[in-house]
């Protein structure tokens, strides 16, 4: 019965880091962390831009920082936030970012 829960548990974490390497988000894989997000948030409510103190009470993130899991892991953070309990402030969320140095990509809120 060990040995089979054993296998099991062993079993399922190698298919998680499979997986994990086809989806944005790793959340359920023990993988190496092998990528680092660069990120720099502009965040704005009601046309007043957010100061870096106001972005890190709001997300409890720094408003320019390093992740060093996918940038999915930024944006779910930001996502989350802005669905629950930023939903009635309407902010407009820009973040830029570089997985590993490479070209700059943009992520918005809300969502186009």
């Amino acid at each position: 019965m060990r040995i089979a829960a054993g296998a099991a548990l062993l079993l399922f974490q190698v298919a998680m880091v499979i997986y994990a390497r086809f989806v944005p988000s790793r959340y359920f894989c023990w993988a190496p962390f092998d990528t680092q997000t660069d990120y720099r948030l502009q965040v704005s409510v009601g046309g007043r831009l957010l100061t870096s103190r106001e972005v890190r009470a709001r997300y409890r993130r720094p408003q320019v920082g390093t992740d060093n899991r996918s940038p999915q892991h930024v944006i779910d953070i930001l996502q989350g936030y802005e669905q629950t309990y930023g939903a009635a402030d309407h902010a407009q969320v820009v973040m830029r970012y570089r997985v590993n140095g490479k070209q700059e990509q943009v992520w918005r809120w809300p969502l186009r």
